[in-house]
């Protein structure tokens, strides 16, 4: 099978709508002698943050000697992507050797009820491939809340819960609903590092924590971020963990909720450890951070900086990152939402920094109407024009820009996507 064909074949298990339950991954995993338990795990939910502390996590752990994989979503060009061990990413012709091996199982499974859907099958390979390696560790994002989502098969002996926020409708109305979802992940018996939440979804996790007779690490209260402050490319974090105090660790990361996603990646890999982490290779782990798509620098002269924050949460971060780290002349906001998203809450986080706004239409099938996206823009008085796509708006951008411009490219990965392609970096 070549890697074209096993992607045609995994395109056309696109789902019409999420499916809530684990049967059909369960099913396959069966089949397979659950090969997803046979290395130790550290999985990570949330609302944001979730693929940026995985990232980080998996950093640490490779620099600390551990052969870790790496399994997140969505991507932004390629869906080898999703799948790594320590920064090498699945080869095309591994990919599709691994997908003939399993395209047997998916079928077996198939006319049992609802096919193996897209995520399904791509959780599945990566179980199985990290595995073949093998890995000492997995480190495995949630696709969509927690309790329901495929990656829940795996152990998680350390489970990492970022902030929780109102998001994907799917999961409910209600930041207690969308807790009780995410903290689905947590095992009996085994470690929670959680990032600060509000005191609604705290109380649903501590719940959980104390059901499950699971061990609870709080930010604030058992780890937190010292120190931080600005430098080239990102900053230099103070970070207090279970173990031991992390001093002048560079980030090469932007923003406040960055440094905070690196305290709980640290803590992660202490609680998986159980001991402190060596200091040069924290600092040489987060000094070579990267997370493409998230407050990436994509071009200078002027900068253009690309951000797939897609919900209010993430919008304010961005928005407190932004002024943070960054100065401009004028602000040229580039934006596309998808239609399902909260458009007003992301626009009234980032539009009043903008001078100038380019509304646009970006290549997913849910994506908001640029008309949509630019009446909520002209609501706050800022100039804004609409666009077709998001390489128009962002070409209508880079031509009214001057040198000392910025140009934020932001309200969904898709955006951030159609904004990397157009300017030549979709690799």
């Amino acid at each position: 099978m070549r890697f074209d064909e096993a992607l045609a074949e995994l395109d056309g298990r696109q789902p019409d709508r999420m499916v809530p339950d684990l049967a059909r991954i369960t099913a396959v995993a069966e089949l397979l002698d659950d090969p997803q338990l046979t290395y130790p795990t550290i999985h990570v939910t949330g609302t944001n943050g979730k693929t940026t502390t995985a990232r980080l996590i998996a950093d640490l752990a490779c620099e600390h000697g551990l052969t870790a994989g790496l399994y997140t979503s969505p991507h932004l060009h390629s869906v080898t992507e999703r799948i790594s061990v320590c920064g090498e990413t699945i080869p095309e012709a591994e990919f599709a050797e691994e997908y003939e091996r399993l395209l047997p199982y998916f079928l077996l499974v198939d006319p049992k009820g609802e096919r193996v859907t897209y995520f399904e099958a791509l959780t599945a390979l990566a179980f199985v491939w990290f595995s073949d390696k093998p890995v000492s560790l997995g480190v495995f994002e949630v696709g969509m809340g927690g309790a329901w989502d495929a990656t829940n098969l795996v152990a998680g002996d350390v489970a990492v819960i970022c902030p929780i926020a109102v998001d994907h409708p799917e999961l409910g109305s209600t930041v207690e609903q969308i807790a009780a979802e995410k903290a689905g992940i947590v095992k009996p018996g085994k470690v929670v590092v959680c990032r600060e939440q509000t005191p609604e979804a705290f109380q649903v996790i501590q719940d959980r924590c104390e059901a499950f007779e699971a061990k609870l690490r709080y930010e604030g209260r058992d780890f937190a971020v010292l120190d931080r402050r600005r430098s080239v490319g990102g900053q230099v974090i103070g970070v207090r963990g279970l173990f031991d105090r992390y001093e002048e660790v560079p980030l090469g990361l932007f923003g406040e909720h960055a440094a905070r996603n690196a305290a709980a990646a640290i803590v992660a890999v202490e609680s998986f450890l159980e001991k402190a982490l060596t200091t040069d290779a924290v600092r040489s782990a987060l000094s070579a951070a990267n997370s493409p798509g998230r407050l990436e620098v994509v071009a200078h002269r002027p900068t253009i900086l690309v951000d797939g924050a897609h919900n209010p949460a993430g919008a304010e971060a961005l928005a407190s990152a932004l002024t943070e780290a960054f100065g401009w002349s004028r602000l040229h906001l580039v934006i596309a939402v998808s239609s399902n998203k909260d458009v007003d809450g992301i626009v009234a986080a980032l539009a009043p920094l903008a001078d100038r706004s380019y509304a646009a239409h970006n290549t997913s099938a849910r994506s908001a109407d640029a008309e949509r996206v630019a009446q909520a823009i002209a609501g706050i008085g800022v100039p804004v024009e609409t666009f077709g796509s998001v390489a128009d708006a962002l070409q209508a951008a880079r031509d009214s820009a001057g040198a000392d411009d910025l140009i934020l490219v932001t309200g969904s990965l898709y955006t951030v996507a159609d904004a990397r392609r157009a300017l030549g970096k979709a690799s």
